[in-house]
């Protein structure tokens, strides 16, 4: 984090969302690092959304030290606490740091199959219009938009959408079943 953002606290005590909006920003990303630790043995991210709440909740009562950082320095103190709490709740053991300095082994990439590929093209050809249209929106946003805006922009109902998306993927997993293709038996109900 280069720039304290301490003068914000007052503005985020207020309830200014803008404020904290800003210091969120450029807090998350070292904030999340001060976790890696913990990463494999505790949920990082609800431990990140709950620290990110406590301080929001305290903000009015943060009462600077005079040193630099002093909101984020209380965010990680926070978070650290709460991540601590949760691995003696579980009983888990944190990575010790040397070993995430250590770097993975690479994983052998493959190639994708073509007769998978041909096999799903086929079966994605063979779809209802309606139930292909709306699984083609949801693949093309890649899960950057929410269903409704999707829904919308297909002028349908969000219920109409999450329907044509179910049929759509009960359809594909029954063609690629009788392809040959083993598919989760969850897909097919």
């Amino acid at each position: 984090m280069n720039e304290d953002l301490d003068f914000l606290v007052i503005a985020i005590a207020q309830g200014d969302v803008h404020a904290f909006s800003r210091w969120l920003a450029s807090a998350e990303a070292p904030l999340r690092a001060s976790l890696v630790r913990f990463a494999t043995v505790v949920d990082t991210e609800a431990v990140l959304q709950e620290a990110m709440l406590r301080i929001w909740s305290v903000a009015s009562r943060f009462e600077p030290d005079g040193r630099p950082h002093g909101l984020f320095r209380l965010a990680v103190r926070i978070a650290r606490n709460l991540a601590i709490s949760e691995l003696r709740r579980t009983r888990a053991t944190p990575v010790p740091s040397e070993m995430l300095a250590e770097e993975p082994e690479p994983t052998a990439w493959a190639p994708p199959d073509p007769m998978l590929q041909k096999v799903l093209r086929k079966c994605h050809e063979a779809l209802p219009d309606k139930p292909k249209a709306a699984l083609g929106a949801r693949l093309a946003s890649q899960g950057a938009e929410p269903d409704e805006v999707l829904a919308h922009r297909m002028q349908m109902r969000l219920n109409t959408f999450l329907q044509n998306i179910t049929r759509a993927r009960r359809l594909l997993a029954g063609c690629l079943s009788k392809h040959g293709v083993q598919v989760d038996p969850e897909l097919l109900s």
